[in-house]
């Protein structure tokens, strides 16, 4: 009895197929060596299941093509030993080579025309990645007339500044979130200035503007806001807290009660035992300074979540600012300095954003110590006395 190995990849197989990837692949990446026995398209598709299934590295695509059964990774059983690290690099370097954004619109176009993806809802967003290492050559230098991205430092949503990073960008779509476009842009890249760039790539993709773009607080700014709505497109974003809308209405707040609407009441999708998620919305009569529309979204859960978390850093700050008070009155404090002492005040209340919860005041008060000199007792001196 012969028993192979298949794994997930027939299911795969399946996918790829009804994607003709296979065929995009050779379109965008052909082979013009015809002593290659392995396409530049059926190297890249092996490092694509490989990445789907066991992320091997580049130098053990070949066990892992022979791991399986015969065909499965796209290659027979004749041409899975030439699938060294070398031929697989060889391909990728065309594949750098390649036009990769009409690549990506392509398979984009073609998915969602096989699997039926309206492209009506888009979201967007970005995230960096940590590298390990210096990297120096990785400058944005240009390779073979095209640009790199540098690989550098930047704002690190990952909270390690002392790692070089890059910044991915992913949009999806809606519907299942399916992938729709990706790039990588300099690890120093502003999010705030990548919208634009995106949202002109998707409309080409979708062949219209009137989609609906949601993107995170980045996107709501006064530019990227105008562009798009001077080009026929909408977006949904949400607005930082530092517009002056937001102090507005947080001030208006106090002394008014907006007519709140119900629009969404489900159960806990986390916990079906807990507190139900609720949403209301108030839509106040004036729009943005842009003249956009305003809509304020109140959650249950999102309040409770809120308000644990600044419990949570009360109780911490305010455990750390009596550990500084107990080190301030110890006999050897090293904090002797008032500019110190306010630094390392200030530090506690901003990490753990209290600073509008606690006041803390320094008070400089005057401790006068006696010190009382011990009695000696009398010292008996014996000389010794000379015959």
């Amino acid at each position: 009895m012969l028993a192979e190995r298949l794994g997930p990849l027939p299911l795969i197989n399946h996918f790829l197929s009804r994607m003709s990837l296979l065929e995009l692949l050779e379109r965008h990446v052909p082979t013009t060596d015809g002593r290659s026995a392995v396409s530049h398209a059926q190297a890249l598709g092996v490092l694509l299941r490989s990445i789907i299934v066991e992320r091997e590295p580049i130098y053990r695509q070949q066990e892992s093509a022979n791991g399986f059964a015969a065909g499965l990774f796209g290659v027979d059983a004749a041409h899975a030993g030439r699938l060294s690290d070398d031929r697989i690099g060889r391909a990728l370097d065309h594949l750098f080579d390649t036009d990769r954004a009409a690549l990506l619109t392509d398979v984009v176009l073609l998915v969602a025309r096989r699997f039926g993806m309206g492209l009506q809802q888009l979201h967007n967003d970005s995230t960096s990645i940590s590298l390990c290492g210096q990297y120096r050559a990785a400058n944005g230098r240009r390779v073979r007339s095209r640009s790199a991205p540098a690989i550098v430092y930047g704002y690190s949503k990952d909270h390690r500044p002392d790692l070089k990073q890059l910044l991915f960008i992913l949009t999806t779509d809606a519907d299942g979130g399916v992938p729709v476009q990706f790039r990588c842009a300099d690890g120093n890249t502003n999010d705030v200035s990548t919208h634009i760039e995106t949202w002109n790539t998707l409309r080409g993709i979708a062949g219209r503007a009137d989609f609906l773009y949601v993107a995170d607080s980045k996107l709501c700014s006064h530019d990227n806001m105008q562009y798009i709505a001077r080009a026929g497109g909408r977006f949904v974003t949400v607005m930082p807290r530092s517009r002056q809308e937001d102090a507005q209405f947080r001030k208006w707040l106090q002394t008014q009660s907006p007519a709140w609407e119900l629009v969404w009441d489900r159960p806990n999708a986390r916990d079906p035992s807990g507190p139900r998620d609720v949403w209301h919305v108030y839509k106040p009569s004036l729009p943005s300074a842009e003249l956009f529309c305003m809509v304020w979204v109140w959650s249950t859960l999102l309040s409770m979540h809120q308000t644990h978390r600044r419990q949570k850093h009360l109780a911490t700050a305010t455990e750390q600012l009596g550990d500084l008070k107990r080190r301030l009155a110890a006999a050897r404090a090293r904090l002797r300095g008032a500019a110190q002492i306010d630094l390392q005040v200030a530090q506690i209340l901003e990490r753990y954003s209290v600073g509008r919860y606690l006041q803390v005041k320094r008070v400089v008060r005057e401790v006068h110590s006696c010190w009382r000199r011990p009695k000696t007792e009398p010292l008996l001196r014996v000389v010794p006395t000379q015959n």
